[in-house]
């Protein structure tokens, strides 16, 4: 009961799926000034940290890269917490649109390459206390 504890805090999201599970630290973007402002400025992020953006309903989102500094990984997430999408090594400094489709209640930004690096694929899934009691890996 106590790992699944620590699996469930708000701070820390594991990604579970067929390769085996990964934890990362991360921070929380759930309002539109945290979102927009997103890993900007970043010169560095530790290797098993990142930021989770939360939105208040499923819906169709787009990020881009404006003022990031390094490279990330971008896995958009559905609303039971399945990864429907990975954009791997968005390109630093890009305005380019990166489309995360219909249906993305979250979106988990990693460093680049990390979603190769751990075999992360659309279909895993995250546990995080955001998905509540239906996801595909319930806190509880």
């Amino acid at each position: 009961m106590a790992a699944v504890a620590q699996d469930c805090a708000p701070d820390r999201v594991t990604v579970q799926g067929n390769r085996g599970e990964a934890m990362f630290r991360i921070e929380i973007a759930d309002d539109p000034q945290e979102r927009a402002r997103g890993l900007m400025h970043v010169a560095r992020m530790p290797m098993m940290e990142g930021m989770l953006f939360l939105y208040d309903q499923p819906q169709a989102v787009s990020f881009w890269m404006r003022n990031t500094l390094i490279p990330l990984d971008m896995l958009f997430v559905g609303p039971d917490g399945v990864i429907l999408r990975i954009h791997e090594n968005a390109e630093p400094m890009n305005d380019t649109p990166i489309p995360g489709g219909e249906g993305v209640l979250a979106v988990l930004e990693i460093n680049g390459g990390m979603s190769a690096r751990l075999g992360l694929e659309p279909g895993d899934a995250l546990r995080h206390p955001a998905f509540g009691p239906d996801a595909a890996l319930p806190c509880n």
